[in-house]
């Protein structure tokens, strides 16, 4: 009998605007840092250890790019692949752990499940987007900002079927944040 294919679980831990934007229309997410100025110091929202339990962060370009203007590389050693269809700038600094992919979604979860990987960090809202498309997205860590910015970059996009939550936590933060926990549930086979 084969053995079963490997498997990897596809997780997004990722923060809105009460009107569901994870930026500005160009990108600018100085709202986001208005915001967090109101979090008091040592807080623990639950990304380091979400961020310790990931092999592997996939994002789009766009992302990737606007995490090179932080002024330091928030992600250590972990492995980091940049999803783009074009070639992407790697700063030598950064070629040991940083690469590009121009794979379909699945088939880059089956490459890394195959190398090893078991939970993977999607980030970016065209690569989230893509992923729950392709029905790959396991569980969302989605905390809600309370601002209403009335346009921008969207969370979530189109997709070609309705995509059902369970909420397994929400946390109400005493500075107006609320994170919500959800996982995704699979239709019958």
């Amino acid at each position: 009998m084969p053995e079963p294919a490997p498997t990897v679980t596809a997780s997004v831990f990722i923060a809105t605007s009460l009107d569901g934007f994870i930026a500005r229309k160009d990108g600018d997410l100085s709202w986001l840092d208005r915001a967090n100025a109101t979090v008091p110091p040592g807080t623990e929202m639950g990304f380091e250890p979400f961020l310790r339990s990931v092999d592997a962060i996939v994002m789009g370009r766009a992302s990737f790019e606007k995490v090179l203007t932080f002024g330091h590389w928030p992600y250590g050693e972990t492995r980091v692949i940049v999803q783009s269809r074009n070639p992407v700038a790697i700063d030598h600094a950064l070629a040991r752990t940083v690469s590009s992919s121009s794979e379909a979604p699945a088939a880059l979860c089956e490459r890394l499940a195959g190398e090893g990987a078991r939970r993977l960090y999607i980030d970016g809202g065209v690569t989230i987007q893509r992923f729950l498309a392709a029905g790959l997205i396991d569980d969302l860590t989605i905390t809600i900002i309370p601002v209403v910015l009335g346009e921008g970059l969207p969370l979530f996009g189109p997709l070609p079927a309705d995509v059902t939550l369970r909420l397994v936590d929400a946390t109400r933060f005493d500075f107006g944040y609320v994170q919500l926990r959800y996982r995704v549930v699979r239709p019958p086979a």
